[in-house]
């Protein structure tokens, strides 16, 4: 938080509405890179700004030399305290905490620059679009403030077609802060590194001047056996042509898009072979409109839930998961290209795993597209994290731009299953809900409207109906299509003898997901299976976590906690943690502990046999 001294000082500027530049961006451009784009990746000039010089010393004198005007002194006597030309740089896209030493704790604003040359054609538009940036960033082309965006995981662009010197050097300014607030989504508390900087990928994106900004390419959830979908034409598009194809598939379709530049997209699927972990079928698509001609490649399958199962294609599937953070294996950043993120996916396909639970945020655009090509089940996440200021429409108007923009990035990425809303918030303390079930209740509602394909979830928290008797029964419950929970019996719930005893029951006729189990081990460390830390201990934990798994008569799969150790400040404890939480079944170098071996024998036996449930084994 600021000073107080600080915040006085600001409040003024603070309070005021925001210019009309500062409003939300508009909807976001779906799937950049399939068409050609310019990429602004690479080394960038920064200045470290810990007490936000660059911005407020402009907001309270607008004469002042704001830094996103990038002025050069013009004399001996012409004072500019600042130098992007002589400043360090940093790699985009990274995290500025791994960099350098000096940043590593650093939770704060830093100021990015860079400068570009785009010949733009008349009558072509040009878009700057952020993969990411943690937290809230606010952007400059040639000084002119394009905008801000607030939330770290999730894309943003702006046009900036008519601030671009065609020809000549433009000079792009970004400021990102990564300070934590009480009010952000999520808030100061979480149980992972805080990791600030343009984390992902910055693009040029040219369009013709009317585009295809959005689309949906699925499974009619009602009729699989027919594609239902859109596409969202931008600019002047009123009955332009627009064309689906799906060549491998000898599939085409034309459709005029209406007053709204919206056309409606129906082609029959019974000849598209199902997407699934076993058989992660994609297909080249194609959607044409005027100019504008977008490529990707995708799969098709659908997924719901009955009763206590979780069915892809219409077949009972049990969900052999793990869960995992989006941090790399060895050095430990922000996960920064695809060979990064494929490394895990194949600890995880190693490991037998059919689904991942991306915990607890969006990750790169790019890993769900590597998860639908290598084959894993995706569960992706909002950062409703612990506790979120539930009451504050703020911070709900927060949740949802977020949650629509993971949506709207994402849904046609066959992989991804499951929406969570939320992770381990603590239910209202009045019996029938409070303000925590009407904020999620209002995620969970948006996440149906957005997308009717895929089940909604959330990893809740349980209570004891009585000492041997864990019941799921959070009100949240009833409005989820999926159950998830996470329980730490023998390792925060002790005795580890406990499981053996231990009833599950479920207040709701739905799947459950065990979202999280588990404890920690330090890689290489041996002893007593009675000792806590020791690779032996959390052996002996696995062992009896899967027994008691095996008798849950309503469990549609597991993700527990978690692939590899990863980096948390709230983890200090000398030689055992070192800042690292140390619950991964493989060490954040890759060492796989013992405890790898033991669920991976299971998930060996569960696919062998595939056909039965776990609690008859």
């Amino acid at each position: 938080m600021r000073p107080r001294l600080f915040a006085l000082l600001f409040a003024a500027a603070a309070a005021a509405p925001l210019p009309a530049q500062e409003r939300a961006p508009a909807p976001l451009i779906v799937n950049p890179r399939g068409r050609d784009v310019v990429s602004l990746d690479g080394r960038w000039h920064t200045i470290v700004d810990p007490y936000e010089t660059g911005y407020y010393d402009y907001r309270l004198r607008p004469s002042a030399n704001g830094w996103f005007r990038n002025q050069k002194s013009k004399s001996a006597t012409d004072l500019v305290e600042y130098d992007f030309a002589a400043s360090p740089e940093l790699a985009v896209p990274a995290d500025w905490n791994t960099q350098r030493p000096d940043l590593m704790l650093y939770e704060g604003a830093v100021w990015y620059q860079r400068t570009f040359v785009h010949p733009l054609a008349p009558g072509r538009r040009l878009f700057v679009w952020f993969g990411g940036a943690n937290y809230q960033t606010r952007v400059w082309l040639n000084g002119v403030e394009l905008g801000m965006h607030e939330g770290g995981f999730t894309p943003f662009d702006f046009e900036i077609t008519s601030r671009l010197r065609r020809d000549a050097p433009n000079d792009l300014v970004v400021e990102v802060d990564a300070r934590r607030r009480l009010d952000a989504v999520p808030m100061v508390n979480a149980d992972w590194w805080n990791y600030g900087g343009i984390t992902r990928s910055v693009l040029l994106v040219e369009t013709p001047a009317a585009f295809v900004r959005d689309y949906v390419v699925q499974l009619d959830s009602r009729d699989p056996r027919h594609i239902a979908g859109y596409v969202q034409l931008d600019g002047g598009s009123a009955g332009v042509p627009v064309q689906l194809r799906i060549p491998e598939a000898k599939l085409s379709m034309t459709v005029r898009a209406d007053a709204n530049g919206r056309a409606a997209l129906t082609l029959d699927a019974s000849k598209l072979a199902r997407w699934s972990p076993g058989s992660p079928k994609l297909y080249d698509v194609q959607v044409i409109a005027g100019g504008d001609t977008i490529r990707d490649r995708i799969g098709f399958r659908t997924i719901e839930a009955r009763g206590h199962q979780i069915f892809l294609n219409g077949k009972p599937i049990f969900l052999r998961g793990i869960a995992m953070h989006e941090e790399s294996l060895g050095s430990s950043h922000r996960i920064r290209d695809d060979g990064e993120q494929r490394a895990l996916f194949s600890l995880a396909k190693e490991l037998g795993a059919n689904f991942v639970r991306l915990a607890h945020y969006p990750y790169r655009e790019e890993t769900p597209r590597l998860a639908d090509e290598v084959g894993l089940i995706v569960w992706e996440e909002l950062p409703v994290y612990w506790t979120i200021q539930f009451d504050n429409p703020a911070t709900l108007a927060n949740a949802k731009n977020q949650l629509e923009e993971m949506i709207t990035r994402d849904r046609n990425r066959a992989s991804i299953a499951f929406w969570s809303v939320a992770n381990e918030t603590p239910r209202d303390t009045a019996p029938g809900g409070g303000p925590r079930l009407a904020f999620l209740r209002a995620l969970i509602d948006r996440a149906h409207a957005l997308d009717h394909t895929r089940l909604v979830t959330a990893a809740l928290e349980h209570r004891y109906a009585d000492p041997n008797t864990i019941l799921i029964d959070d009100p949240l419950g009833a409005y989820l299509d999926v159950l998830g929970n996470n329980e730490y019996l023998g390792w925060y719930d002790q005795p580890l003898a406990k499981t053996e005893r231990i009833t599950w029951k479920s207040a709701y006729d739905k799947p459950l997901v065990m979202s999280e189990l588990g404890g920690a081990a330090k890689a290489g460390l041996h002893g007593s299976a009675d000792s806590l830390w020791t690779e032996e201990y959390q052996e002996r934990l696995y062992r009896a976590q899967v027994a008691m798994l095996a008798r849950i008569p309503f469990l549609a799969g597991v993700s527990p906690w978690v692939l590899k150790d990863f980096r948390s400040p709230r983890r200090p404890l000398p030689v055992l943690q070192d800042y690292f939480n140390r619950k991964g079944l493989v060490s954040d170098s890759g060492q796989k502990k013992k405890a790898f071996y033991v669920l991976q024998q299971w998930y060996r036996t569960l696919a062998a046999d595939s056909s039965a449930s776990p609690a008859t084994r």
